[in-house]
């Protein structure tokens, strides 16, 4: 507290004075990073302003093709796709099983992503605004969306040096899609992450049927080339004859902050649990077959059982020879007698009745001849974070008359 004194210039019979009081009552401190920060959170409303925009501009221009340039995230803020691009590790399990072959270990990557259960996009046909998870997220959870298991493997092959975008189209199979398009040295791959394939531009039988938007860390590109189908396109997106992008050049270095965390941490899945799973799967099989066939004896044939159950470890690793010299001689044996019938199963593991739906839809239990016998495997390989390969192979054995 600070008192000053006035004198007033009056006669010295006057007996008045002025006083000045002044009370320190605190102080107010606007550190510089809160001002950065609201600067940065104006340049990001400034963003999401002008990516309304463009998404509306560009669904005049070509109302039939996707964009998505922003989203809400799992708290409901509003940000932009490119946040959700950031480099990541995979599990370490999968990096050290491929030392020295690079591209097994990207396709063993891609399969794993392909393994995480996929949750319907409810907002999807109605191009609603859309909620995205992080990578983290879909992980720990182990589901996602379409786009999200894109996310994911488009960070895990950043993490390898690739360069990779997140590619939105439509698919004659899957409708709406997401693809990871990677730049190779002798063109260019499209990557599904719903079955963990890959398919070269130019490949007639890649299901991809549209491109129609292109988004990675910097910056989002909509297509607007006549032709949108994978063999008419041209993926250089420095050309904007060719594509649209959100962020004209002068924004590349005012890259916001990701919202992927900086690695993610895996757990590994408890072995217990995956054998018990794995005999319960086997045995409901069993029961199903004798409910499937209320009319016929339901035998099982234990030598075809063993040699099923050898392959199919070998056949999701995909290593090696699928049958040994002495499984092939036991296999041989068998064809002298029987007539064989049957194929493998694969698929990630959701529940067990999308397991029982999926060998019933086979067909292979409705053979009426009444000597058949069956043979029946079930092998679940486990990855992190209870991501488990539900593998299934059932054969029908009919003898030779």
């Amino acid at each position: 507290m600070m008192i000053e004194k006035h004198e007033d210039h009056c006669v010295k019979s006057c007996s008045g004075h002025s006083f000045v009081r002044k009370n320190w009552l605190g102080s107010v401190v606007f550190p510089f990073s809160a001002l950065l920060q609201q600067s940065e959170f104006s340049d990001q409303i400034d963003i999401l302003q002008r990516a309304q925009i463009f998404e509306k501009n560009c669904k005049t221009a070509f109302p039939n093709r996707r964009i998505v340039t922003n989203v809400l995230n799992d708290e409901g803020i509003q940000i932009l796709v490119t946040r959700y691009i950031k480099a990541l590790n995979p599990p370490q399990q999968l990096l050290d099983m491929f030392l020295h072959d690079s591209n097994a270990t990207l396709d063993l990557i891609a399969r794993f992503v392909s393994l995480i259960p996929f949750m319907p996009d409810t907002l999807d046909e109605n191009d609603g605004c859309d909620i995205w998870m992080t990578s983290e997220r879909c992980i720990n959870l182990a589901t996602g969306s379409k786009e999200e298991h894109a996310i994911l493997l488009c960070n895990f092959f950043l993490y390898f040096g690739k360069k990779a975008l997140v590619l939105l189209g439509t698919s004659l199979l899957e409708g709406h899609v997401a693809y990871v398009l990677t730049q190779e040295t002798d063109g260019y791959l499209l990557w599904n992450p719903s079955t963990g394939q890959s398919h070269k531009q130019f490949d007639p039988f890649c299901p991809l049927q549209s491109v129609d938007c292109l988004f990675d860390d910097k910056n989002v590109w909509f297509n607007i080339q006549q032709n949108n189908t994978p063999m008419a396109v041209h993926f250089d997106y420095s050309k904007e004859s060719f594509w649209k992008q959100l962020l004209p050049k002068n924004f590349q270095g005012m890259k916001a902050q990701s919202i992927q965390p900086e690695e993610i941490i895996y757990c590994d899945t408890n072995k217990s649990m995956v054998e018990d799973l794995k005999n319960r799967i086997k045995r409901t099989l069993k029961y199903k077959m004798m409910d499937w066939r209320p009319k016929h004896p339901t035998r099982w044939n234990r030598q075809c059982t063993s040699i099923l159950r050898q392959i199919l470890p070998k056949l999701e690793l995909g290593t090696g020879s699928f049958v040994s010299s002495e499984e092939q001689s036991e296999f041989e044996r068998l064809l002298q007698f029987y007539w064989v019938t049957g194929f493998p199963i694969q698929m990630p593991y959701t529940d067990v009745q999308s397991v029982v739906d999926a060998v019933y839809q086979t067909g292979i239990h409705s053979a009426e001849c009444p000597q058949t016998e069956f043979a029946l495997a079930v092998y679940i390989h486990p990855y992190p974070n209870n991501v488990l390969s539900v593998w299934v192979y059932l054969a029908s054995l009919t003898r030779y008359q």
